[in-house]
């Protein structure tokens, strides 16, 4: 039985899936507000000149470059990785797996044009159904445990299939993200009041993440944490999103040297990471250097930046200003 901690610990992707539905569903709702109409054409072509050429580049050299992987095995067949549907059924341990967030991703911003043409004149089932997004997410959390049940807890390769890469557990960050780009744009007086309680909000959101992450200690996966920890980590998100985008606080007045391009880079970064992790760590054992020193761990970051800059100038940016002419 594997330990829990590897899994349930700090989940980043938590806090890049509320950030996203909130960026990706205030375009959405902005242009449905400005046109009463989404191009979805438009909307699916950018979504791919932002994604597929950097992402289809390194696919292609996990697939055709064995020896540079960071595991023997793919994480998945090929037809998954092209449908987006990496993260369904999936274990650790294997290749390219850290690509299950993007498969998150792509599955929920292809359905969501949809349900915001259909939801968009109608608030009350619009909340109705976020509603039960996230409760389906608590109940099918509860649910699935007990399928995967051991005797000391969850059986570590079914909370790893089933509960913590797919995508029917991993909606409710992106839903909060939605729901706060919904209320800043067509809820003026709620916006107003939620950020200038922003300075009573930060502590009290901390706290919340602390606790959630807190849940997942342990030897073994239990039954608590797998039901409340992604709900109460992506509703302490949310709160410090409201947080640092609340003019009470100085979050969005602080200006840190370097972080638009970090900012730029970070896809690149996250596809290409893996591959530059194992070949530090192959490098080091050729040269019998201890890969926890600290020459190592910086040689991982200079080379990880390093690989995502020219990932993102080779490849990653020729299909961004593609997409910028066609926006204008």
């Amino acid at each position: 039985m594997a330990r829990s901690r590897a899994p349930l610990g700090l989940d980043r992707c938590r806090s890049f899936f509320v950030l996203s539905g909130y960026l990706i569903g205030g375009q959405l709702l902005a242009e449905l507000a400005r046109n009463n109409r989404l191009d979805l054409r438009r909307f699916y072509a950018r979504r791919a000149l932002l994604i597929l050429p950097a992402y289809l580049f390194i696919l292609t050299i996990y697939f055709l470059l064995p020896l540079w992987r960071e595991y023997p095995d793919m994480a998945q067949p090929l037809w998954k990785f092209l449908f987006s549907l990496q993260n369904i059924a999936l274990h650790g341990g294997t290749a390219f797996s850290h690509a299950w967030s993007l498969a998150v991703e792509d599955q929920f911003y292809l359905a969501l044009p949809f349900i915001l043409l259909v939801v968009f004149w109608r608030p009350r089932a619009a909340i109705v159904l976020s509603c039960l997004i996230v409760l389906g997410g608590v109940l099918l959390r509860a649910l699935l445990p007990s399928q995967n049940a051991t005797d000391t807890g969850v059986s570590f390769r079914g909370f790893q299939a089933w509960i913590y890469y797919p995508t029917w557990t991993r909606l409710d960050p992106l839903v909060f993200g939605v729901m706060i780009a919904a209320i800043e744009k067509f809820r003026p007086r709620l916006w107003q009041r939620l950020t200038n309680l922003a300075i009573w909000l930060w502590l009290p959101a901390l706290a919340l993440i602390v606790y959630a992450l807190w849940l997942g200690e342990g030897d073994y996966i239990n039954f608590t944490a797998c039901v409340w920890q992604f709900p109460l980590l992506a509703t302490g998100m949310a709160a410090l999103l409201i947080c640092a985008l609340s003019p009470r606080l100085p979050l969005r007045r602080v200006a840190i040297p370097g972080a638009a391009f970090i900012a730029s880079i970070a896809y690149s970064a996250y596809l290409v990471q893996k591959l530059l992790i194992h070949g530090v760590a192959e490098f080091c054992r050729s040269q019998d250097i201890d890969s926890k020193s600290a020459p190592a761990l910086i040689g991982v970051e200079l080379c990880v930046y390093a690989g995502a800059a020219i990932l993102f100038f080779a490849v990653e940016r020729p299909f961004l200003q593609l997409r910028h002419r066609a926006r204008s």
